[in-house]
């Protein structure tokens, strides 16, 4: 078999529907922003959490390597064969540049050690706030191999453990907070994805799935750089106790 895209898209009445569930999750996630009146932290975990954490993510890391080199294999071995560019790439790396140096910037009062851990740590986790609810709509629009549910479940399921585990990589930070900018930005997103949506959710090799995939992926990184934004904003004021020395509010 050949096909050209990574995954088929949605069609007829599952497009609409993905539409609508994806602006439900818009307006949930702009609610949340209007009613967010806090800028709250997180506590960081112990010497033992931390260290288990770090080695439970490489792991991961390596498990999903694993996981795509099989993949990879099956689809060698049972002819399936893709023919796929992607556009995306260089801007997701272009992206992560300017998160990392914009990040690095925003924490650099709490001190050049804590500043550079905030930026490598947020660059980790911006795409995938892209990628998380992205696999969850593509995984099962996939071409794996036989017998198809056991290769979509070996290659996403190492790859959510990565996703999740990188979200908790940023807890190390303690100039991280999450703000009414946070639930705005990630709205943005969604809202993106409702579009994409209503046009089949559609690998991006036309010039529309293109633009959106960009723009989503984008804003994912705004949404992971606005978690370092920590200069208090009209209506916002900081939780008790929820400072800590060198972060000011």
């Amino acid at each position: 078999m050949t096909h050209y895209v990574a995954w088929s898209p949605y069609v007829g009445s599952s497009s609409y529907i993905l539409a609508g569930l994806l602006l439900l999750v818009t307006c949930v996630l702009t609610y949340f922003g209007f009613r967010f009146r806090h800028v709250i932290a997180v506590k960081g975990p112990g010497k033992f959490l931390g260290a288990l954490l770090i080695g439970c993510w490489f792991l991961a890391v390596i498990a999903l390597r694993i996981a795509v080199t099989a993949y990879a294999l099956a689809q060698h071995q049972q002819t399936i064969q893709f023919r796929i560019t992607n556009p995306i790439t260089p801007v997701t790396f272009t992206s992560a540049v300017i998160a990392f140096f914009v990040i690095l910037y925003l924490a650099r009062q709490s001190g050049l050690k804590i500043a550079i851990g905030s930026a490598i740590v947020g660059t980790i986790a911006a795409p995938m706030i892209f990628e998380l609810p992205f696999d969850l709509l593509v995984m099962w629009q996939t071409y794996p191999p036989a017998p198809p549910v056991l290769y979509t479940l070996l290659y996403f399921l190492p790859l959510f453990l990565v996703e999740i585990l990188s979200f908790a990589l940023l807890s190390f930070s303690p100039a991280m907070k999450l703000t009414r900018y946070t639930f705005f930005l990630l709205a943005g997103m969604f809202l993106l994805f409702t579009v994409w949506a209503l046009f089949g959710f559609a690998y991006p090799s036309t010039p529309i799935p293109i633009a959106l995939n960009m723009l989503s992926k984008v804003v994912a990184f705004a949404t992971a750089v606005s978690l370092f934004t920590t200069a208090p904003v009209f209506g916002e004021r900081a939780k008790a106790g929820s400072s800590r020395p060198g972060n000011p509010q």
